[in-house]
């Protein structure tokens, strides 16, 4: 069987050693590196041969890349490499590296060219100053091919082996069958639209409701599609552990075999969380890559990537299992993650994908939620009170930069004639200072042999600005930059308000993508906002519930408007309190504010107080959510008070007695202030003006209805009621966002 490498990659894998180190250290950005390569191109004489093409073989493995340089007069291949700062304060092991990839090529040339040896150079670009550091050695050709022969042996024996897990996986998911032999209805719908998406490279929207088995129905057709599609791997992506959760669980189901790797978030991987990530500090950063393949090989050989064993393997190897994780997931089938590693401007995914160039099925899991994660990703915002810390933590070097962002920063509050101001572009004053900024602190990083420590002021402050300059280089019509004055402190964001531009060309870079929620709809909301093309598939799923499950009623005659909520305090808790008289059991109620529900419950502890309550908190860590959803046990009895569209608003299944009923006492609308109406103005510019209201403020709030409304009924078995407590209820406006098979009054 051929197989085929980059040479990056080859080096990588087997002439990496040393240290894990993530310290800060300023680099060139890819513009930058193109720009210094290009410089050094000019200055050679003619002849000197640019980016040049090659290959070679060691048996069945080729070896496939580019030399940056070759100049035929001086036999001298070089190898060009830019950096910031100070040239020695790079590490033996990064130098190694370099050498590693230049012999390579060195290998190549010579025997693309039949030269008996040559010189090797390894020529360091200084980004500022474009100076060079030219570092060589001449090489026979005899002893380049010995460590071109040595390599090769490191990596293809591995590949062979990869290459021998793919065969058996792609024949053991060709041959695998529905793990229940029947579909659930609904289910079959979900899956045969999931593969015919993967079959022919396109984008899905599904809309499937609880309880038709949306997880499995996801996973199994798209990772029944790998071997004919020749998909490299799966990317489940959720926003929430619940859904990692059922993402493992529906691949259990499945025949063994498959790679899955779970990536979780650093802090709750880590086994120091004092230390920081270099070798310096953290025991299992010292050394990192001198342990790395003994703990790979064990892996691989066991074919056991889930967490334990990945954790189990690092401690084994005194590796850091974060970075463990990162490593495995090349040679995974199914990566389970949270959006951010994908979609994020540095999803690590992403930049694995373009570089790998592998062929992925990105399946998203609750896809309503990445509409505001995407924003999130796409934003920043700067505080007065981070620059005045971070001016306090500078060294005398950087008050000069700081001062002058302080000034322009002044400056623009001054002429602010409101609390809060919008722009129609960047500003130019505070725009321009930050970027001196950012230049500044990274010259003194790249300058100084002691770095930042990872919590200091500054940097925090310097990762902020380097944030907001990247993403004012890409303002455009999706984005605001706003400025909000609170007393003596003050905001200045850039904030994303469509991700559509941004999130299209991480579709564009996966083979097909399946967005998937109980709460798509509409769908042209969800396509246009998260820059799906247009010929994106949709598919809205029946529910396997019936209308006689679920008894709903209008409460028209109360309004929680903001205005009208003192006097809607009293129907609500009676509304509350009777139907706990008439059926006893454990009930949520959502309102649209902590303040709000703690008037709801004062006024019932008054009237009812043999009604027993609990109430969600701002701030619950993990513990006390878990100690809210205990109250909510079979035969339990109590009413439960919750913030719509917070923790308990989905991504909660309480089936069965465990809750028999929800009151929704708010439409769940973005509150009207000043932010959220020049995100109206966004969408009216984008969209047109008669969509501007319904995407700003009515779709997100009736997704939160609809996803709490959903805890209620969980299983073809449940029995239950739902309260609609406002008069806007009655609206055909409202009710067309309301699930079909609901019987509304």
């Amino acid at each position: 069987m051929k197989l085929m490498v980059a040479v990056r990659t080859l080096c990588e894998f087997s002439a990496r050693s040393g240290d894990l180190d993530l310290r800060f250290t300023p680099a060139p950005s890819a513009q930058e590196g193109m720009a210094g390569h290009a410089a050094i191109a000019e200055r050679r004489g003619d002849g000197y041969e640019n980016e040049v093409s090659l290959s070679a073989e060691h048996g069945a493995l080729t070896v496939r890349g580019r030399a940056d340089g070759f100049d035929a007069r001086l036999t001298q291949l070089e190898e060009i490499k830019t950096y910031r700062g100070d040239l020695a304060a790079m590490g033996a092991n990064q130098r190694a590296l370099h050498w590693a990839q230049a012999r390579i090529y060195g290998h190549m040339m010579c025997q693309a060219r039949g030269l008996p040896g040559l010189t090797l150079a390894l020529v360091y670009v200084d980004i500022q100053t474009l100076a060079e550091t030219v570092l060589t050695e001449w090489q026979e050709a005899s002893a380049l091919a010995a460590h071109f022969a040595q390599a090769c042996e490191r990596y293809v024996q591995w590949a062979q082996r990869q290459a021998q897990h793919r065969r058996a996986r792609d024949a053991a998911l060709q041959a695998m069958r529905f793990p229940h032999g029947t579909f659930r209805p609904g289910q079959r719908e979900l899956a045969v639209a999931v593969f015919r998406a993967a079959r022919d490279g396109r984008a899905l929207l599904a809309q499937a409701p609880t309880g038709i088995g949306k997880t499995l129905g996801v996973l199994f057709p798209a990772l029944k599609a790998c071997a004919a599609q020749g998909l490299d791997k799966v990317f489940f992506l959720t926003a929430k552990r619940s859904g990692r959760g059922l993402a493992l669980g529906a691949l259990a189901q499945l025949p063994p075999g498959l790679r899955t790797v779970e990536l979780l978030a650093r802090d709750a991987a880590c086994l120091h969380p004092d230390k920081h990530c270099h070798g310096e500090s953290c025991p299992l950063a010292r050394g990192f890559y001198d342990r790395l393949a003994a703990a790979r090989d064990q892996l691989e050989a066991g074919g056991d990537y889930s967490q334990p064993a990945l954790t189990r393997a690092a401690r084994e190897h005194q590796l850091c299992p974060y970075f463990l994780n990162q490593e495995m997931l090349r040679w995974a089938d199914v990566v389970i993650g949270d959006y951010n590693y994908y979609y994020d401007a540095n999803g690590l995914l992403y930049m694995l994908t373009q570089a790998c160039q592998w062929r992925v099925a990105v399946l998203v899991d609750e896809a309503h939620n990445l509409v505001e994660r995407a924003r999130a990703m796409y934003s920043a915002q700067l505080r007065q009170t981070a620059l005045i810390a971070a001016r306090r933590a500078a060294p005398k070097t950087l008050r000069a930069p700081l001062d002058g962002l302080k000034r322009s920063w002044k400056s623009l509050a001054g002429k602010a004639e409101a609390e809060y101001s919008v722009y129609g572009d960047v500003p130019p004053g505070p725009l321009a200072a930050l970027q001196k900024l950012v230049q500044a602190v990274s010259d003194h990083q790249a300058q100084t042999a002691q770095a930042l420590p990872a919590d200091d002021a500054l940097l925090a402050f310097y990762f902020d600005a380097l944030r907001f300059t990247r993403l004012a280089e890409q303002f455009g019509d999706h984005s605001l930059v706003d400025l909000q004055r609170q007393g003596e402190d003050s905001e200045l964001g850039l904030r994303n308000v469509v991700p559509a531009s941004f999130l299209a060309a991480r579709h564009a870079g996966a083979h097909c993508t399946v967005m998937f929620s109980g709460t798509m709809g509409p769908q042209r909301f969800y396509r246009e906002m998260l820059g799906l093309p247009a010929a994106t598939g949709w598919l809205d799923v029946a529910g396997p519930f019936r209308a006689e499950q679920l008894a709903v009623t209008v409460a028209g005659h109360v309004s929680t408007r903001l205005h009208d909520r003192p006097k809607s305090v009293e129907p609500i808790g009676a509304i509350i309190a009777r139907q706990y008289a008439e059926h006893p059991g454990n009930y949520l109620a959502f309102l649209s504010s902590f303040d709000y529900a703690s008037q709801v419950q004062a006024w019932l502890a008054r009237h009812h107080p043999g009604l027993p309550v609990w109430t969600q908190t701002p701030g619950m860590g993990e513990h006390e959510r878990d100690a809210f959803l205990a109250h909510f046990v079979a035969g339990g009895r109590g009413v439960g008070f919750a913030v719509l569209g917070g923790a308990f608003s989905e991504g909660v299944d309480l089936p069965g007695e465990r809750l028999v009923g929800a009151f929704i006492a708010t439409l769940g609308l973005p509150q009207r202030n000043p932010l959220n109406e020049a995100m109206k103005q966004v969408m009216a510019r984008r969209f047109g003006a008669e969509h501007a209201y319904d995407y700003t403020y009515l779709y997100p709030g009736m997704r939160k209805v609809v996803q709490a409304a959903g805890r209620v009924i969980r299983d073809e078995a449940d029995r239950g009621s739902v309260h609609l407590i406002d008069d806007r209820y009655r609206w055909a406006r409202v009710r067309r966002l309301l699930p079909q098979w609901w019987d509304l009054p």
